[in-house]
């Protein structure tokens, strides 16, 4: 009678799994989702639960039944040990994440402060993939660079969709129609996967950069590449700001050459700052009548003075559009990359199936914008840490 009533061993020392969250997307126009099924079938294959809010994967063409089938259940999924979302959460849903809990996504922590003030008052531990450092052994991380192969790519299609002109050249009975000659400014992953896309396409592709060390990469993808004598590099892969008179000397040797050109394609970025300003309204007005500007810094100002982001408008003949998110309007494959990088930087928190980051490591620590003490002596000593630092 003794031995019927203890539980069996392994029922009572089996700790519960570590629960990762699924939410739906609510940011207007976003169909992209944050894990995909085979995604969630490894994660159930390293003990863990993954519960998915209904109809999380609509936007991307999965069903609910989807996810089941990889292990996940179909749930609530705020109050899992971990949260991961491909948008910054609204307040509302900071609220609905449990105290000690960790949320990886897009957080914006330079455009948006407010989201990692929310979080940290929440006491969420949270990672930003956006922070997820540039270095060899974090690529498979990289949420940026593979939601930017997206943009770049849709970019270029979205050009051709706009287009007067065909992209290839043409041998007709007719006779030959010369290829179209597109100008990418801005060469980091998005404006090399539009090149790519251009050149796949049929046109004559040239690439411009601030940074110079990047031409070579241009031209190996069969691109010219456009020197305006002025250089920029900075920290972590992206162009630095130009001093003003830098700023003078492009605008005018760009504007000159940006009249040659059908298609010009603008990805320049500076991290947290607005967008910089490359195709002036004198540069939309020097090029031919049925050429079209395809502006992807939208969201932080637009690389063209003439944008208006989230819209195409037509300016003297030329077609200028700013679009928004477009990797939202790829979710299939978006999602799917981006699921790949979630799951890269999970493996690296994992230790017997729970989530132990280790902030010694360059990736976690620089990832990390807001951090939750694991006990009372640690936060004792990250005080006095602090209070050495500022003595020092």
């Amino acid at each position: 009678m003794t031995d019927m009533a203890e539980p069996p061993e392994d029922v009572a020392t089996t700790a519960p799994a570590t629960r990762v969250g699924v939410p739906r997307e609510t940011a207007p126009g976003e169909r992209r989702v944050a894990l995909v099924p085979a995604v969630i079938s490894r994660l159930h294959a390293m003990g863990l639960a993954v519960v998915v809010e209904a109809g999380a994967g609509e936007g991307a063409q999965i069903p609910d039944v989807a996810y089941e089938r990889a292990g996940a259940s179909i749930g609530d999924p705020w109050d899992a040990d971990v949260v991961v979302k491909v948008n910054p959460p609204t307040e509302a849903e900071v609220e609905l994440l449990g105290s000690g809990s960790v949320l990886i996504g897009f957080l914006a922590p330079l455009a948006r402060p407010s989201v990692s003030e929310w979080l940290r008052a929440a006491g969420v531990t949270a990672f930003a993939l956006e922070s997820v450092p540039r270095i060899s052994r974090a690529q498979s991380m990289d949420a940026l660079s593979s939601q930017a192969n997206v943009a770049g790519y849709k970019a270029v299609i979205a050009a051709a969709e706009h287009s007067t002109r065909f992209f290839p050249m043409l041998t007709t009975a007719a006779g030959t129609v010369k290829p179209a000659a597109a100008l990418v400014l801005g060469v980091g992953v998005a404006g090399l996967q539009a090149l790519a896309t251009a050149r796949r396409l049929g046109a004559r592709t040239t690439g411009f950069d601030v940074r110079p060390e990047v031409a070579e990469q241009v031209k190996s993808l069969g691109a010219r590449w456009l020197d305006l004598g002025v250089t920029a590099s900075g920290e972590g892969g992206y162009a630095r700001s130009l001093t003003a008179a830098e700023q003078e000397a492009q605008q005018a040797a760009l504007t000159e050459a940006i009249a040659k050109f059908d298609v010009v394609i603008t990805t320049a970025l500076v991290p947290g700052r607005p967008a910089p300003k490359l195709v002036t309204a004198e540069a939309v007005r020097s090029m031919r009548p049925g050429s079209v500007v395809v502006d992807l810094a939208g969201e932080t100002g637009g690389n063209c003075e003439v944008s208006v982001p989230g819209s195409v408008v037509v300016v003297d003949g030329v077609t200028i559009a700013a679009p928004l998110n477009l990797p939202a309007t790829m979710p299939e494959h978006a999602s799917e990359l981006y699921a790949r990088n979630v799951l890269a930087l999970l493996e690296l928190m994992l230790v017997d199936g729970k989530v132990a980051p280790d902030f010694s490591d360059e990736i976690i620590a620089k990832s990390c914008v807001t951090r939750v003490p694991e006990s009372e002596s640690e936060s004792e000593s990250e005080s006095e840490s602090e209070s050495e630092e500022k003595e020092a």
